[in-house]
């Protein structure tokens, strides 16, 4: 029961700061075209000062896990690669190729994940998933845009890649965070209140602007293709991840980071992507739409298991 007690305060807290952003979407208090203007200015200002707080208050010696860092990233590019072959075999739509592949290794870690690991871990180092953030979200930009952009004929620019890498929110506030401690830069109680409050409003904020984002309205001809990738996006994808970490002694904050990765829905981002890449973007929002609302019952099921099997 307690185990129950614990995955549910961790899980629920989400969904309902999502269905609130669904709810004042069908009552008129927000449109779902306004959505994606008021995302960019939370991914952009209050994110980064989460990850700037989540850091400097955490003990740096102990949320850097170098382990942890290099397990996580040949899980990605393992995972990229068997969701390439999986393209190749199974996708004949070249159109379409690109989007399961994103579909498929690509999780919304930074608007589901942290906020999750928080809950499931409340006494735990957040900043050991706020440091593994810095370096998720430019691995999973860079292999998107080079998969979407190879699909559709454009040349991949190496210039602009890196620019994006170096001027992504996420990685700037990460780092500003690494620096002010590695530097021991005391930041006054005065300017560390509001970045602390902005920093706890992010993530409430986000999950409300996913629920409005949010429809129902699934194409049933891809319903096929949609599940399909669902499958793959929640079940086999932490199924290969747990098992290998599991057995290379990874416990604690350590699985529950690697949870809140590799266990989270496809990224609402991949919609806006594959539209403006030439992507098929009708099947990237059904994997969105389909993966948030399955990740409500995968993404508990996953967190009971662990904590019943006491894994973290």
């Amino acid at each position: 029961m307690e185990s129950l007690m614990l995955c549910l305060s961790g899980i629920v807290p989400i969904l309902i700061m999502a269905a609130l952003g669904y709810g004042a979407k069908r009552a008129g208090f927000i449109r779902q075209e306004d959505v994606p203007r008021a995302n960019k200015w939370a991914f952009a200002v209050l994110m980064p000062l989460m990850c700037f707080y989540n850091v400097y208050t955490s003990d740096l010696s102990s949320a850097l896990r170098p382990n942890l860092i290099v397990f996580t990233v040949i899980a990605i590019f393992v995972i990229y690669a068997l969701s390439f072959g999986y393209a190749l075999l199974f996708v004949k739509e070249r159109f379409s190729r690109s989007v399961v592949i994103q579909g498929l290794f690509r999780s919304n870690f930074v608007i589901l994940g942290l906020p999750l690991a928080a809950g499931l871990v409340p006494e735990g180092d957040i900043g050991v998933a706020a440091v593994m953030g810095a370096i998720v979200v430019p691995i999973y930009n860079v292999l998107a845009v080079i998969t979407l952009e190879a699909y559709n004929g454009e040349k991949i620019s190496a210039r602009k890649l890196l620019l994006n890498i170096a001027r992504n929110p996420l990685i700037l506030g990460s780092v500003a965070g690494i620096l002010f401690l590695a530097l021991h830069i005391q930041v006054p109680e005065i300017l560390l209140k509001p970045v602390r409050d902005f920093g706890k409003a992010a993530s409430p904020i986000m999950l409300f602007l996913l629920g409005a984002f949010f429809s129902f309205d699934i194409d049933k001809t891809l319903l096929l293709r949609t599940l399909e990738v669902c499958i793959g996006r929640l079940i086999v994808v932490p199924a290969l991840v747990f098992t290998a970490a599991l057995l290379l002694g990874f416990r604690g904050i350590e699985l529950v980071t690697l949870l809140a990765i590799f266990a989270s829905p496809t990224a609402v981002t991949s919609f806006t992507m594959a539209d403006q890449l030439g992507g098929d973007a009708k099947l990237a929002g059904n994997i969105v739409v389909l993966t948030s609302f399955l990740s409500a019952f995968t993404l508990f099921g996953w967190s009971y298991l662990l904590k019943v099997l006491n894994f973290y």
